[in-house]
This record gives structure tokens, C-alpha cells and sequence, in this order.
């Protein structure tokens, strides 16, 4: 099994978790119910988190395939292209779905902003992923070609030139001010979402108890800020050398634990218990274990990273 086997079976989530996922929040909106709209909100954020190993594992996948007969270089470049602009999509719509789970928590309501932006987005985010789901399959499949696709019109003409960026970011016209840059708000980013993370999971352990969590609550935003500078220029890095990452296994590990990490995090923004605890109030068992679990994993996508140099052959 290699990653190639892992982006075939990922790939299936963001098209169809996407289109699911606007479904429900549709329902939501004709039904005028809250339950439903949060349920949106979840499939949103969930397959926000997917389509990340979704994009790094297809990097993989088509050093894989890329020389094999009957395979299309420009095919893969344009499914390259278009899955990067809807990756980045996707997230987005992911970042605003977690901070509507953030005022469900602390309003019991969605914003009239933060819906028609969910909405708006999710919009595009089902055509961008079905335009790369389209042109990927043609890669390996010609018996679904017909008419002015079977001649090479596979998709729309619309995507993120990823050579492009990743030639700018590694030094190319931009010479090495952006990778430094980058690594400048990589290490911000880090510092915002670790603050956060572990100044709520300390709470929940019992070390500022004359702190409510709801007052913690507050910080989560700038934790998802810090996340989200992590995750743009973690995928400059990826961008501009794939295959230094794509090769060293450490590189997975990091991934996995953020994944974990990040469906973890969804807990204390939404779920009951935590938001529960007062000024003095111990937690309970179970939100123990989870902030306990947090803190590991949080600590071992630091390390993953820390190694990436020194763990493996890739660099």
C-alpha cells in the first residue's frame, strides 16, 4: 500500500461529503432548524479536515502514475490545478463552518453573515471539487470521455497554478524573502494556536480553575487564526517541494496527529460539558482525558514537524 492507494480512498469524501453537507444545510434553512444547520456545520468542518491528506496524498499519487502509458501529463496538471483551487475552498468554507459552530455555542444562533457566507461558499466549493473530480477520473478512466472531452476538453479551464506558486515560493521571482516569510508565520501561527490550545486544556485539567470556560471560550477564534497561518503556509512549503514531504514518513505521522488534533478541537467549541464549567468547577473525567489527549497530540504534530529535517531521507 503507498499513498496512492490512500488518495483513492479519500478522494470519494470531499465531492461527496461537500455535496451532503449542502444538503443538510439547505434543509436546514427551508425547515428552519438549528439542529440540522449545526449538523451542516459538522459535515462542512469534517470534510475541511479530509481534504488535506485528500490534496497532500494526490501529490503522491501522481508520482505514481506519472509515467505509465496512456497517462496524460496535462491531465494531471490541470486536475493538479483545479483540486488546489478547490482545496482551498473547501478550507475556507471549513474556517467559516467552525467559527458558525463558535457563535452556535456562545448565541444559540447563526449569524445572517456567517450563513449566507457558508452558504455562498459551499455553493462553489461543490462545483470546484466535481470540476476536479472530473477531470482526475479522466486520468485513468477514457471510457468516460465522450464527444469534445474524448479530443482533450476534460473540466473547465479553471484552477490554481500550482507549479507557479510553488516556483515562487522555493525562490523563484520571489526570490527567498517568501519562504522566510512563510516560515516567519509559520512559527506566529504556532505560537497563537498553542497558547490557546494549552491554556484551555490546562483548565480543563484543573491547573486555572478560578478561570470559566466560557470565558476561555472567548480565545478559541484566535487559536483557528493561528491554525489557519499554520495551514497556508504549511501548503507553500508542500506547494513548492511536494515530494521532499510526499517521502518521509514522519511527514504522515505529522498529518495523522493533526487530523486527530483537529477533530479533537471540535469538542470544545461545540459539545456541552466543557462549556458547562464555571468559576471553580473541576471537570469531569471524560473532558480530562480529552484536554489530556489534546495536549499529546498537539505536542506530537510540534515534534513531527521539529523533525521532518532529521527523521527520514527526504530533505
Amino acid at each position: 500500500m503507498n499513498l496512492a492507494h490512500v488518495h483513492l480512498l479519500l478522494n470519494h469524501f470531499p465531492v461527496i461529503g461537500t455535496l451532503m453537507g449542502l444538503g443538510l444545510f439547505l434543509g436546514s434553512i427551508v425547515g428552519k432548524s438549528e439542529d440540522l444547520k449545526r449538523a451542516g456545520l459538522v459535515v462542512f468542518l469534517g470534510i475541511a479536515l479530509l481534504s488535506i491528506p485528500t490534496y497532500l496524498s494526490g501529490n503522491a499519487a501522481e508520482r505514481e502514475i506519472q509515467d505509465l502509458p496512456g497517462v496524460s501529463g496535462a491531465l494531471i496538471v490541470r486536475h493538479e490545478d483545479a483540486a488546489l483551487l478547490a482545496y482551498v475552498f473547501m478550507e475556507i468554507t471549513g474556517a467559516f463552518a467552525w467559527f458558525g459552530l463558535w457563535q452556535f455555542r456562545r448565541n444559540s444562533r447563526l449569524g445572517r453573515g456567517t450563513l449566507s457566507a457558508v452558504l455562498l461558499l459551499s455553493v462553489a466549493t461543490v462545483g470546484l471539487m466535481a470540476n476536479a473530480a472530473n477531470i482526475g477520473g479522466a486520468i485513468r478512466h477514457p471510457e468516460i470521455l465522450s464527444g469534445p472531452e474524448a479530443t482533450g476538453t476534460v473540466g473547465l479551464g479553471i484552477g490554481l497554478n500550482a507549479a507557479v506558486i510553488g516556483h515562487f515560493v522555493a525562490g523563484g521571482s520571489g526570490g527567498r524573502w517568501v519562504w522566510a516569510t512563510c516560515q516567519t508565520l509559520h512559527f506566529m501561527g504556532l505560537s497563537l494556536l498553542m497558547g490557546v490550545v494549552f491554556m484551555v486544556d490546562l483548565r480543563m485539567l484543573g491547573v486555572v480553575k478560578n478561570v470559566s470556560f466560557s470565558g476561555l471560550h472567548r480565545l478559541l477564534p484566535w487559536g483557528i487564526l493561528g491554525f489557519g497561518l499554520n495551514l497556508l503556509t504549511g501548503m507553500c512549503y508542500f506547494i513548492a517541494a511536494p515530494y521532499q514531504y510526499t517521502q518521509n514518513t514522519t511527514f504522515y505521522w505529522k498529518i495523522a496527529l493533526m487530523m486527530i488534533a483537529g477533530a479533537n478541537a471540535v469538542y470544545f467549541t461545540a459539545f456541552d460539558e466543557p462549556w458547562a464549567l464555571g468559576t471553580g468547577d473541576d471537570a469531569p473525567l471524560k473532558v480530562k482525558v480529552i484536554a489530556g489527549s489534546a495536549v499529546v497530540l498537539w505536542v506530537g504534530v510540534m515534534f513531527c514537524g521539529l523533525m521532518l529535517p532529521f527523521i527520514g531521507n527526504a530533505f
